[in-house]
């Protein structure tokens, strides 16, 4: 089976169980925290719905520079209320550069991460999609812990839930 083929199927698993959480994000509570050293639950929720775009940008960019210059590469939050539209909108982007990349490319060609002007991360780029899956339901994970703390349904991801017993 072809790498490519992997991703698309574990993009097309893992996008309605994202879809899931985001639904139960409370629209009320976007700088709420568990913790001080916690992400708000906005800023936390709207980066589980834009990391599915991070696999078109490992495809189709070299790099990322965590600190551009400045006015350059700007990260928009988006509102609450859009998150599973920006969700839905980045997995199809996500879909389309796996569509149009090959395994080649992906085994052969390196993606670098840098901060500071520093390289922080150099491999290939089918090393850092398979990342990119991993630290989604990391933060997935987290955004279910801020549900729960919330009040909000838990919604089944890997098996059932005490608020949803389906399996997913």
């Amino acid at each position: 089976m072809k790498l490519t083929d992997l991703f698309l199927a574990e993009l097309e698993r893992e996008a309605p169980r994202t879809r899931r959480a985001l639904e139960q994000v409370p629209l009320d509570r976007d700088d709420w925290a568990p913790h001080s050293k916690s992400m708000p639950l906005a800023r936390l929720a709207g980066l589980v719905a834009a990391m599915p775009s991070w696999i078109a940008l490992i495809i189709e960019q070299d790099e990322l520079n965590l600190t551009p210059p400045p006015g350059q590469g700007t990260y928009q939050q988006p509102p609450t209320n859009t998150l599973v539209a920006v969700h839905d909108e980045n997995v199809q982007k996500g879909r389309n550069a796996l569509l149009r990349t090959t395994d080649e490319f992906l085994m052969t060609t390196n993606w670098r991460l840098l901060a500071g002007g520093q390289v922080v991360l150099n491999q290939p780029r089918h090393e850092v999609l398979q990342d990119t899956f991993n630290h989604l339901a990391h933060h997935r994970g987290q955004l279910t812990v801020y549900l729960r703390l919330n009040d909000r349904t838990v919604p089944s991801i890997y098996g059932p839930t005490a608020d949803d017993p389906r399996f997913a």
